[in-house]
C-alpha cells in the first residue's frame, strides 16, 4: 500500500493553500504521483470525485463504489482510495485538499466525518448543476495564468462546495436527519473514537466527555448506526484490522498490539466474531484474491 503523506504538497494547485483541483484530468500529473494514485494508497487528506457525466468504479476500505452522473465518492484521512482508470468519455472533476486549509473555513461539515458510513453522495438535478459551476470557478480560479490567485475567493468557493456536499449527504438518506439535534451528538462520538483509536475506549468515559448518560449515548448511536457504542468501537477497529492486513505485513500480535489490545488472543476472538473469519483464514482468501 502507498502512503500520500506529503503528497498533496507535490500536486497542490496553490501556493498558500494545500488544495487541489483537476477537471477531466487536464492538469498534469508527474507519472509517479499518477501510478500512485491508480495502486491502493492511505489517503492523508480529503479526496472528492465528483462525476458530472459518465460512470466509474473506485473503492473506499475494501468496498467498490460505483457512480454516475450527478454523484460524487469521497474518501476521508486515514481510508484506503483507489481511483478508477481515467476514462475519456467521462467528464468529472477531482478535490483534494488537508485539514490546514479545512480549518481556515469558516464552519464545520459533520458529513466529513461520515455518520452514516455512506462514501458517495446524489445530487438533485439543481444541486448537480451548482456544483457543476462551483467546481468550473474553483478550476479557473486555481489554473488561470496571469491573474493572482485570491485565497479568500479560493476559499469561499469551498466552503460553498462543501455546504452543497454536507446538505446533499444528510438529504440523500433521510430529510429529517438533517434537523436531528442527535446527529452532532454522533458526530461528537465518532470523532471522540477516531481521535484515539488505538486506545481502548470506555464508553462511560466517553459518556462523560459528551456530557451524556450511557443510556442516552446508547441510543444516540444505535438510532444513526444500528450498533451499540461498543459494537460501533469494536466495528471500527475490525475495519482497521483489514486495512492493516491488506496492505502491511504483520502478525497477529503486531497487528492486535499496533491497534491497542494487550491480549492479541482476545483481538483474534474478536476479529472472528466481526468478520466471519480467522486472521489466518482472512490472509489466505487474499491470497489467492491476488494469484487471480
Amino acid at each position: 500500500m502507498h502512503e500520500t503523506k506529503g503528497l498533496l504538497d507535490r500536486i497542490k494547485h496553490h501556493d498558500k493553500l494545500s488544495i487541489t483541483v483537476n477537471e477531466d484530468c487536464r492538469i498534469y500529473l508527474p507519472e509517479d504521483v499518477l501510478q500512485k494514485l491508480l495502486q491502493p494508497h492511505k489517503l492523508a487528506f480529503y479526496y472528492f470525485v465528483f462525476m458530472d457525466q459518465g460512470s466509474a468504479t473506485y473503492t473506499v476500505d475494501l468496498e467498490d463504489i460505483a457512480v454516475s452522473d450527478g454523484q460524487m465518492v469521497f474518501g476521508l484521512p486515514n481510508q484506503i482510495f483507489i481511483n478508477s482508470p481515467h476514462n475519456t468519455s467521462n467528464h468529472y472533476s477531482h478535490l483534494g485538499f488537508d485539514e490546514s486549509t479545512l480549518a481556515l473555513l469558516p464552519r464545520s461539515y459533520p458529513f466529513l466525518v461520515n455518520p452514516l458510513q455512506l462514501n458517495r453522495i446524489t445530487f438533485d438535478p439543481d444541486a448537480q448543476q451548482r456544483v457543476k459551476g462551483v467546481f468550473a470557478n474553483l478550476f479557473q480560479l486555481l489554473h488561470s495564468s496571469g491573474k493572482p490567485r485570491n485565497s479568500e475567493i479560493i476559499l469561499a468557493h469551498l466552503n460553498v462546495l462543501l455546504t452543497e456536499f454536507n446538505s446533499a449527504y444528510f438529504e440523500q438518506s433521510a430529510p429529517e436527519t438533517v434537523a436531528n439535534p442527535k446527529l452532532s451528538k454522533y458526530v461528537a462520538f465518532k470523532l471522540a473514537v477516531e481521535t484515539h483509536l488505538t486506545e481502548q475506549h470506555d464508553v462511560h468515559t466517553i459518556a462523560e466527555k459528551l456530557a451524556m448518560t450511557t443510556s442516552s449515548l446508547y441510543g444516540v448511536v444505535k438510532e444513526f448506526s444500528g450498533v451499540s457504542p461498543k459494537e460501533w468501537i469494536t466495528n471500527r477497529l475490525m475495519l482497521e484490522a483489514q486495512r492493516k492486513l491488506q496492505y502491511e505485513s504483520l502478525s497477529v500480535k503486531e497487528l492486535a498490539y499496533e491497534l491497542g489490545f494487550n491480549d492479541p488472543d482476545y483481538f483474534s476472538r474478536l476479529f472472528k466474531k466481526s468478520t466471519g473469519k480467522s486472521v489466518s483464514a482472512f490472509l489466505a482468501d487474499l491470497r489467492d484474491l491476488s494469484s487471480q
